[in-house]
């Protein structure tokens, strides 16, 4: 890859980890590439379909321009972690362009996408225990398995950066088995009568495609995941964005094969009420229960591995903010490879939400938790993509290559415009609870940044 601005950075700043062991262990781009596809392909497309059928087929529409919109910011921040490939992904990259304050916001916004995503995940993944154990009657039993499901990746987090790779590389292999039967198998099976109307939600197309985008953009979180976790890779230089565009794209490409596939396979009127679509799709192709309960466990293993991925990531960012005095200093300690504070503060936190979710009776839990995920993650989203353009624009014009500068150049403006279209896409409701998440972030920086300038 060749650089469009100043020159390159040299590599990574977190050198070697005191606590590396035979526990820990840099990834390969094999590894990199699942870590990207494992957090991209997590709980989200299991779900998804029956999130966004309310509002018709016109969702397809928006997948395509969300596909578009993701790899656009795939290559963004493959060209940004050549530039800076140190862990810390976002936060990095607004932090050398712009100081302190843009670095922790991105910190914090990054931080807080990836806990509550966490906590989405396992509502995720109860919809799909529930069609192997019937838990929907007992809110008790329902709590206990969506906690389950986010201990025990936590678990694995704090094993060791070994066991994160390996339990990655199997849960990302063995979920393809189900996604490629559906998208496979659903084009044999597929109906036209199942699709049902373009615009079933009243909406404009417009206003339509937004809302629908804005709920799928959780399905593609973890475009950044190998940026965030290049302090962790074999030779992140190139290997960061090789692992960002290609784990981006194959998991884009099987996206939009299985939620044709579902869409054409389970009606309309059964797709908006399914907690399990998946299932129900492969219900519908083979008749029975046997193939909706495989893949039911087949999602789960997805969606544990997804929550290994994102608990490693959860606890990342705060490692980097914290080595420049903007975190609290605990979230610096690691061991094993692990920032084992991080891990256990993001677990802590998302428990409690989830808790809170449940028993304060929101019939939406999914989508509720979703929709903040979607504006947090476009805060860092659009810091990281406006320091591309500074890194672009304040690069010596006498090294500077034309055509790559404009093709980079336009890329970053389209990923720029892209993150800020999501924001209005996500609606009023979760905008204004994102921006409260975002005002207690000022107060812990205004603490942080007096005990910095103090010492």
């Amino acid at each position: 890859m060749h650089d469009t601005g100043t020159a390159p950075q040299p590599a990574p700043a977190d050198g070697p980890d005191p606590q590396h062991s035979r526990h820990a262990r840099r990834f390969g781009l094999p590894i990199a590439t699942c870590l990207v596809m494992g957090n991209i392909i997590g709980g989200g497309i299991f779900l998804l379909p029956a999130s966004v059928a309310p509002y018709g087929t016109i969702a397809l529409v928006a997948f395509g321009v969300l596909t578009v919109g993701a790899i656009a910011l795939a290559l963004v921040f493959g060209r940004l972690a050549h530039r800076h490939p140190m862990t810390g992904g976002p936060y990095v990259y607004a932090r050398e362009a712009f100081g302190d304050f843009a670095g922790f916001l991105a910190a914090w916004s990054y931080w807080i996408t990836t806990w509550v995503s966490n906590a989405a995940l396992a509502v995720a993944a109860v919809g799909y225990l529930d069609v192997l154990l019937p838990l929907h009657g007992s809110t008790f039993w329902t709590i206990v398995a969506a906690l389950g499901c986010q201990w025990l990746p936590a678990l694995a987090n704090l094993a060791g950066t070994r066991y994160v790779g390996a339990v990655q590389l199997v849960s990302t292999v063995l979920k393809f088995a189900p996604l490629l039967l559906v998208a496979v198998g659903g084009l044999f099976f597929f109906s036209s009568d199942n699709l049902g109307p373009f615009r079933a939600s009243g909406d404009s197309a417009l206003g339509a495609v937004s809302a629908s985008a804005a709920i799928l953009l959780f399905s593609y979180l973890g475009v950044e995941s190998a940026s965030v976790s290049a302090g962790e890779v074999r030779d992140p230089q190139r290997n960061v964005g090789r692992a960002t565009v290609l784990g981006t794209g194959l998991a884009a490409l099987l996206y939009l094969l299985c939620t044709v596939a579902v869409f054409g396979t389970v009606p309309h009127d059964r797709l908006v009420d399914s907690t399990a679509p998946f299932s129900d799709a492969v219900n519908a192709m083979f008749g029975g229960t046997w193939g909706g309960s495989a893949v039911a466990v087949a999602a789960l293993v997805s969606m544990v591995g997804a929550l290994n991925g994102w608990t490693l990531l959860s606890a990342q960012t705060p490692y980097a903010a914290a080595r420049d005095g903007l975190f609290p200093k605990a979230f610096e300690r690691k061991r094993r490879g692990v920032p084992t504070v991080g891990v256990l503060v993001a677990v802590g936190l998302a428990s409690l939400l989830t808790v809170y979710n449940y028993t304060a009776g929101s019939a939406a839990v999914f989508n509720t938790l979703v929709l903040v995920t979607t504006f947090t993650a476009t805060v860092p989203y659009l810091l990281a993509t406006a320091a591309q353009v500074y890194f672009l624009l304040s690069g010596r014009r006498d090294r500077v290559h034309v055509p790559r500068f404009v093709r980079d150049l336009v890329l970053a403006l389209a990923a720029f415009g892209f993150s800020m279209w999501l924001v209005g896409g996500a609606g009023y409701a979760a905008v204004y609870q994102g921006v409260l998440f975002l005002f207690v972030g000022v107060l812990v920086y205004a603490w942080m940044a007096a005990k910095k300038h103090r010492a």
